[in-house]
């Protein structure tokens, strides 16, 4: 993980991207969640969505539609971050994670 709860935003890819790229509709959602892969930090930015539960916007590479799913079928998580984080460092530990090989899985 990057730094503590404040910092995340400082290291995500999107820093320098024009809000109106990440705010947008339709098929261009396709073409900003582009910007969220690889960011360092794209764990933080969507848990950070999920807690806030944020409406608008490209966020941790998901949609807002795509953050309404999520959380209709996880009703119970009370933390994303916390979840997100353990889930990370339990693929970290992976066999293999490293060099991004996946079992059947994955």
């Amino acid at each position: 993980m990057v730094g503590d709860d404040q910092d995340w935003g400082e290291h995500a890819a999107c820093r320098a991207a024009d809000p109106d790229e990440l705010f947008v509709e339709g098929a261009a959602q396709n073409k900003a969640k582009v910007i969220c892969t690889g960011c360092p930090v794209r764990t933080e930015c969507l848990a950070h969505a999920l807690d806030l539960r944020i409406e608008h916007g490209i966020w941790g590479g998901m949609t807002e539609r795509e953050r309404r799913a999520l959380l209709r079928r996880r009703p119970l998580v009370t933390s994303w971050r916390r979840l997100l984080e353990a889930a990370r460092s339990e693929h970290e530990q992976t066999p293999g994670a490293e060099d991004g090989q996946w079992g059947a899985t994955g």
